[in-house]
């Protein structure tokens, strides 16, 4: 399984998910389905433009866990 982590990402830079998206040119509602971790199909255009405006690596954004392994409480 894999965990997007943007949501903390943009909790820990306080941002809203409408800031990413004017920064980055990503449409609101895709921005929200990785923020959710709803995505089911993800661009490297996306992580690309995610990455640098929240200047960070991709394996920041990104971690493979178990499938075992419950979802963080956010």
């Amino acid at each position: 399984m894999v965990r997007i982590h943007l949501a903390r990402l943009l909790g820990e830079k306080k941002w809203k998910q409408k800031k990413i998206a004017e920064m980055t040119g990503i449409r609101p509602t895709t921005i929200g389905e990785y923020y959710h971790e709803m995505i089911e199909r993800v661009t490297l255009k996306h992580v690309e433009a995610i990455c640098r405006a929240l200047n960070c690596r991709p394996n920041d954004l990104f971690e493979i866990v178990d499938d075992e392994e419950p979802p963080p409480t956010t």
